[in-house]
């Protein structure tokens, strides 16, 4: 069994969340020893700051949920994230692009975005078919990032089983072979995190970590 905690990004991205919320996110992460801190764009300086000294990254969510911003400005938005501290970046697929098989713009978008810091790419797997699913992530791999995740919280497949998005697992690693597997959403038990490393996921986005570690302690 892996090292869970160094696999998990524990995640903060409700909703009127607040600089006291952050903290304790970055407390939690500090005191279980996660992999990072997943956060909206305007918590990255204050994340970046708890986090000093640690080996924990800041990881920013970047233009969900299905990554319609204009390009410049997905632009700015990545290279704020990076001015501010941000570690990594999750920003989502244009998935429309997707839909219309508009490859190109799809790759010219997150070319240049991989390129300012290392990037895990959201497909929002909840909406594609198992062909969309592959071709999105072979995408994802052509354009240099280091990651293909899953979702966003707002994917429909959160709506479904758990089953399924580990199929789509399988999917993404047979679309990009070498690359690492982001999965996200409804991960809420230690046995949600095993079938996942099971279907091939290295990394896991929860905010349900600390439950997670204090049922592994068990």
């Amino acid at each position: 069994m892996k090292n869970i905690a160094k696999i998990i990004d524990h995640t903060n991205i409700r909703q009127g969340a607040t600089a006291k919320d952050i903290k304790k996110t970055c407390d939690e992460a500090k005191e279980y020893g996660f992999r990072s801190v997943c956060i909206n764009p305007e918590w990255v300086k204050l994340t970046h700051n708890e986090l000093k000294h640690t080996s924990i990254k800041t990881v920013v969510l970047i233009d969900p949920p299905m990554g319609l911003s204009l390009h410049q400005k997905r632009i700015k938005m990545c290279e704020k994230a990076k001015k501010d501290g941000a570690d990594e970046l999750d920003i989502v697929m244009n998935i429309v692009d997707l839909k219309y098989e508009r490859y190109n713009n799809i790759l010219k978008d997150l070319k240049e975005l991989c390129k300012i810091l290392p990037t895990k790419v959201i497909i929002g797997s909840g909406y594609l078919t198992d062909e969309e699913i592959e071709k999105a992530s072979k995408l994802v791999k052509k354009a240099g990032a280091f990651c293909v995740k899953t979702a966003t919280e707002k994917d429909p497949l959160e709506h479904r089983e758990l089953k399924e998005k580990y199929y789509h697992l399988k999917l993404m690693k047979k679309g990009a072979p070498g690359l690492k597997i982001k999965v996200a959403g409804k991960i809420k038990t230690l046995f949600d995190i095993q079938e996942a490393i099971k279907s091939g996921a290295d990394i896991i986005g929860t905010s349900s970590g600390v439950k997670i570690m204090k049922e592994l302690r068990k």
